[in-house]
């Protein structure tokens, strides 16, 4: 079975996100933003999600974690929720 772990920021808009991607691409750490803008109770982790099978995350979500490339900052990723920054740090192929 396809498992991943991944980290995320959520915010409310895409422009939020967008901005907060900028600073992660200009060297600032990913954690500390997750920390200080997600939304989500992971910030509490730094963004992270632990381990978790294909299919137990919205599909917007789940398509990005089982097809990016591992340790690299996707998004804006649109879900119901909100918009993501997300960075799959593993997954089993």
């Amino acid at each position: 079975m396809k498992r991943a772990a991944a980290r995320h920021i959520l915010v409310k808009t895409e422009q939020q996100c967008q901005q907060i991607k900028e600073r992660i691409e200009a060297g600032e750490e990913f954690e500390q933003l997750a920390k200080a803008h997600s939304t989500c109770p992971s910030k509490m982790h730094g963004g992270a999600l632990g381990s978790f099978s294909r299919g137990q995350m919205v599909a917007e979500f789940d398509q990005v974690v089982f097809s990016a490339r591992l340790n690299t900052v996707q998004g804006p990723v649109k879900t119901q929720f909100g918009y993501h920054l997300v960075e799959v740090t593993a997954r089993n192929e």
